[in-house]
């Protein structure tokens, strides 16, 4: 019996919504009566020490799909908890949701800004790169890192609406980006000042410049401060990011 449902649990995953897994991405697990929002789980690559980059899929498989991200810096750890809750909770209505909580293990477990290699993995996308040193290294070339590889092959293979990027400290959403409308909108929901996110010059190779340059879809930073309270993360701004999007959860059985 547990054969069998190991196997048509990764024969959901496969097989869901008609997207087929990219070659280097492993299905995990799908059906966890522990996570009833969770419809579908991608190992989508591996650190520079192995540790797997996972995304989770909520929500509605068809409808919108949009993809949040967090802890791309790993010194920049509070805001993977809005995504950990919306992963844990209740099931998600309304949009075709992916979650990626933790996008530079390495840097998480060693409580740095860069992975392992040193690499600020938001200065290592090849739109616009240039080559930085010190707190921005961006690596030898253009998406030299396997996590920025495992990001970029993700989004092209699930080509979403929107991406919304989660950062510390600096307390704000971008406006000045490709869909202005949609991040004030992001920005009165979770009650974060409008703002421009220059990176002070040094906005090479980052993420969203490499998405929005290269797809029909939106990507756009928020950034909130250095030690925003868990109630914010775990209670309040779920509920009001789901509010922007346009999805809700189901009521309680």
């Amino acid at each position: 019996m547990l054969r069998t449902r190991s196997a048509y649990a990764v024969a959901l995953v496969v097989t869901v919504a008609g997207l087929a897994l990219p070659a280097q991405a492993v299905a995990v697990q799908a059906g966890d009566d522990a996570r009833p929002a969770v419809v579908e789980v991608r190992t989508i690559g591996h650190s520079v020490k192995g540790r797997p980059i996972r995304a989770w899929r909520l929500g509605e498989p068809g409808k919108r799909r949009i993809v949040l991200v967090s802890t791309m810096h790993g010194d920049e750890p509070h805001t993977r908890r809005i995504l950990e809750t919306l992963r844990d909770g209740r099931p998600v209505r309304g949009v075709d949701l992916w979650v990626v909580p933790t996008y530079n293990p390495d840097g998480l477990a060693r409580g740095t800004r860069r992975n392992a290699r040193g690499v600020d993995l938001n200065r290592n996308f090849p739109h616009r790169w240039k080559d930085l040193d010190g707190s921005y290294e961006s690596g030898p070339r253009p998406a030299s890192e396997p996590e920025t590889r495992a990001v970029m092959t993700f989004l092209e293979e699930v080509d979403p609406r929107r991406v919304v990027s989660f950062h510390q400290p600096l307390h704000g959403v971008d406006t000045d980006t490709k869909d202005p409308g949609f991040a004030r909108r992001l920005a009165r929901s979770l009650r974060l000042p409008r703002t421009t996110l220059d990176c002070g010059g040094l906005c090479h190779g980052t993420m969203t410049m490499w998405f929005n340059h290269r797809f029909r879809g939106s990507a756009l930073t928020v950034e909130y401060g250095s030690r925003p309270s868990r109630h914010r993360m775990a209670v309040q701004a779920p509920r009001q990011l789901l509010g922007a999007i346009g999805a809700h959860r189901t009521r309680r059985g």
